[in-house]
Formats: structure tokens, C-alpha cells, sequence
């Protein structure tokens, strides 16, 4: 039988903390966004989601840790690990030797009862199996994944749920939706969403933080301004300082990604100034002004 743990690579007595952390490792390294060339880095991705997806639910890790299931949740069968006993029923003669037993005791530690079905192994009832679990993939946007604003999916038999995305969620972030799966005897399995962050235009992450490059005119940098700048809340008139060059990062506070504790990182603007080409009336201007400075002295030149 697959052992969850080791696909993992947890001890049996591994937190629930531990579990989640070794998951996430192995999935960011076997993502096959990641790995497109590799197909047994797919395989490996599978194996290691299934794993995880018994070990994260309580009543399935211990019913496994029973012997009850297998890592996909179905039972395994069996007479519970017991030793093996003779029996003699109706002229059947046990391959024990040992005392007679009524057959009828075994269809109902097999069944749960004389002809019925369900029993688990020690002579009570197993809980049937539920359905299988189904992976949907999610994009986000840049500007969506820092404001966590809600996002909408449409289910495998055509139903939409309205998700709000978790504080702090990432590229390859999973979302578990109970009941959402292939319906099964047992109750329905769950939906799986893995977040996946798109590019985006001008916007770039930097850890917590998002990033933009800016262009302003040279009256604007001369001068100064107010401009107008995108935040991924919506945009914002952003005071531009007169004689800012380019290079120059302003920071706009508490406008990058929400973070799992609620608070949020900051935008950072990179100014960049535009000349125009080939403008003569920007020639005339400046014909005769030089500036004294020595701009490359740093770079020993």
C-alpha cells in the first residue's frame, strides 16, 4: 500500500503544521507549470496532492493509520489483520485446526451483519466512500491577488461560486472547497483550486510589495506635478517633486499584497524621465546651457 507519509517525507507523528509545510515544498518544486518537460515531475505532483489530501482531513488520517483505507480512501478489505483460525461449518473444515466457528460469523465480520454489506474489518459498520476530489485551476491577476478581491469559478456541472481569496495568497496557493467534488456513496469529495497569478502589463511583484514603472515629462521632473498613477486598489494623483530624476522609487503605503496577517506591503513607483526625440523647440531652449556638474565623477571616469 502507497504510504502517504513517506511520499511526503513526514513521520507518522507529524503536526498537522508539518504536513501542510512539507506539502507545499514538494508542490512548488513538482508544479508542472514548472516542470512542462518532465512528466514524471507531473506524476510525482499527482502523488504527492493525493497524499496531502488524506493527511489534511482528521477522520481519513486515522482511519488510515487504522488500516481501515488506502491512500485514495477506499477500504482495504480484510479480516482486520487478525491470526488466522481454523473454522468447520456444514461440513467445511477449517485450514487452522482450531476451534469451529459458525460461517455466518464471517459474512458479518466481512459484511457487517449476516448477508449485508459495509462492515469494517473489527465487525462494525464502515463508512462508505466519498467521491473523488476535483482539481480546477484559478487565474488571478496581479492587482486581484493583492487586494484579495473575490473571484468567480464555474464548477464541473455548471454551477458558480464566488471565492474570496486567502490573506497572503501566492502563486500555486490551493483552496479547498468541502462537498464540491464527484458525488460518491459517502457524500461528495471536495473541489481543489490551485491559484495561479498571471503577468501583468506593468505591474511586477516584489515579495509583499508591488511594482510600476512610471514615465513624466521633463517639465514634469523640472518642475514637479501631480500625476495620475494605477494602484491595484484604483488610481491615485502621486505628487512628483520638482527636479526628480529618473531611477527614483516613491512609495505609496499599504498598496501591495494583503499578507496573512492581515496588513498589506506598498506600492513602489520607479520614475522614469522621457525626453522627446528630435523635438527642435527642446534644442532651442537649451542651446548654450551646460550643466557644470561631474555625474560620472563616481564611476572614476
Amino acid at each position: 500500500m502507497a504510504d502517504p507519509y513517506s511520499i511526503l517525507g513526514v513521520a507518522r507523528g507529524a503536526s498537522e503544521k508539518d504536513i501542510k509545510s512539507a506539502y507545499r515544498k514538494l508542490a512548488k518544486e513538482l508544479h508542472p507549470d514548472r516542470n512542462q518537460d518532465n512528466p514524471k515531475a507531473a506524476e510525482r505532483f499527482s502523488e504527492v496532492t493525493r497524499a496531502y489530501d488524506l493527511l489534511s482531513d482528521k477522520d481519513k488520517r486515522a482511519r488510515f493509520d487504522r488500516g481501515e483505507i488506502d491512500i485514495d480512501g477506499n477500504p482495504t478489505g480484510g479480516f482486520g489483520g487478525g491470526s488466522q483460525r481454523g473454522f468447520r461449518a456444514d461440513g467445511f473444515e477449517g485450514f487452522g485446526g482450531g476451534d469451529g466457528i459458525d460461517i455466518g460469523d464471517i459474512f458479518e465480520g466481512l459484511f457487517g451483519g449476516r448477508g449485508g454489506m459495509g462492515g469494517s474489518p473489527g465487525g462494525g459498520r464502515r463508512a462508505a466512500p466519498k467521491g473523488a476530489n476535483v482539481a480546477y485551476k484559478l487565474g488571478v491577476s496581479l492587482p486581484d491577488a493583492a487586494t484579495r478581491a473575490t473571484q468567480r469559478i464555474t464548477l464541473s456541472d455548471g454551477k458558480t461560486i464566488d471565492l474570496k481569496l486567502p490573506a497572503g495568497v501566492e502563486d500555486g496557493t490551493q483552496m479547498r472547497l468541502a462537498g464540491k467534488g464527484e458525488p460518491g456513496p459517502g457524500g461528495a469529495g471536495d473541489a481543489i483550486v490551485t491559484i495561479h497569478l498571471q503577468p501583468h502589463p506593468f505591474f511586477k511583484r516584489d515579495g509583499d510589495n508591488l511594482r510600476i514603472d512610471v514615465p513624466i515629462s521633463l517639465d514634469e521632473a523640472v518642475n514637479g506635478a501631480k500625476v495620475k498613477v494605477p494602484t491595484a486598489d484604483g488610481a491615485v494623483m502621486l505628487t512628483i517633486a520638482p527636479g526628480t530624476s529618473s531611477g527614483k522609487t516613491l512609495r505609496l503605503k499599504d498598496k501591495g499584497f494583503t499578507r496573512k496577517d492581515g496588513t498589506r506591503g506598498d506600492q513602489l513607483i520607479t520614475i522614469e524621465v522621457q525626453l522627446p526625440e528630435n523635438d527642435p523647440d527642446l534644442v532651442q531652449r537649451l542651446e548654450g546651457w551646460r550643466d557644470p556638474r561631474n555625474l560620472r565623477a563616481k564611476l572614476g571616469v
